[in-house]
């Protein structure tokens, strides 16, 4: 199956969905090149960076499934067909 190169940034404005988070991370985490987590403590937030190298189904349903948590926001780009 074909794969893409993308990237999910998240943006964490609640604690009560870091479980939650997490436990998606680590079930997709065949597929995740790298992550980095950025805690912006003036505003009470994180910022969180995924890459991933997966099928776009995969991608989607990731990021699909984050942005469903309470206090989550998720924007996903593409690299164009790497």
């Amino acid at each position: 199956m074909e794969t893409r190169i993308a990237l999910i940034g998240i943006i964490l404005e609640t604690r009560e969905s870091v479980d939650d988070l997490n436990h998606l991370l680590s079930e997709y985490g065949d597929y995740v090149i790298g992550r980095m987590g950025i805690p912006y403590r003036e505003k009470g937030i994180h910022v969180i960076s995924v890459a991933m190298d997966a099928p776009n189904n995969i991608i989607s349903a990731l990021s699909g499934k984050l942005g469903m948590l309470p206090g989550v926001s998720t924007k996903t780009i593409y690299g164009k067909n790497i």
